[in-house]
């Protein structure tokens, strides 16, 4: 694969990872059960585990159908 195709794939999936983070909010993602949120007095922890695990599961099912349809032709 060249570059340009490259950068061009690349600059899909940050906008696609722009519209889900603006509109996965509204979704409930990022405020799911076993998102760590620490709030303090001057300190502030937000780590969100239990959407980056979903995230990464339906990521990971979407490259496995796609090689799998990819090979098949």
């Amino acid at each position: 694969m060249e570059l340009p195709n490259i950068l061009i794939i690349a600059g899909i999936a940050l906008i696609l990872a722009g519209l889900l983070w603006q509109f996965g909010s509204k979704l409930g993602l990022g405020s799911l059960p076993g998102d760590i949120k620490i709030e303090k007095e001057n300190f502030r922890f937000y780590f969100p585990l239990t959407t980056s695990i979903l995230i990464s599961i339906v990521l990971s099912l979407l490259f496995l159908l796609y090689n799998f349809f990819s090979h098949k032709f």
